[in-house]
């Protein structure tokens, strides 16, 4: 195992170690406002990746910068996502078309004897 994949495999895993520490300690109600506003440290990790493509030399090096390619794409994508997501909540809704009110039904002629009903036939 060279010198240079020893270290990328120890960047990778305190990487995750870090994050999973990170994440772990926020509250439920700020997670969703805190990972949205972070899909630029998401682009960041995807260029790390890229950069341990471009550094490996065996297959366990490209296994590593797969994952790590993989990983920090579906959170840039998910980050996205979900920003568009809680955007939209405030949004206004559009206001519903007015329609003209309904015509009154015609008039019933009244009847010969009196009692206001039309003849039935």
């Amino acid at each position: 195992m060279s010198a240079t994949l020893l270290t990328d495999i120890t960047i990778f895993i305190l990487s995750l170690w870090v994050g999973f520490e990170v994440i772990s300690k926020v509250p439920a109600t700020l997670h969703t406002p805190l990972m949205s506003a972070a899909n630029s440290i998401h682009g960041i990790v995807l260029a790390g990746a890229m950069l341990i493509a471009v550094t490996a030399h065996d297959a366990v090096g490209y296994v590593i910068a797969f994952v790590a390619a993989a990983f920090a794409a579906m959170n840039v994508v998910g980050g996205y996502a979900v920003t568009g997501r809680m955007l939209k909540m405030f949004k206004r809704r559009p206001a519903a078309p007015v329609t003209p009110p309904a015509a009154a039904p015609p008039a019933v002629p009244p009847s010969a004897n009196g009692t206001g009903r039309g003849r039935r036939a």
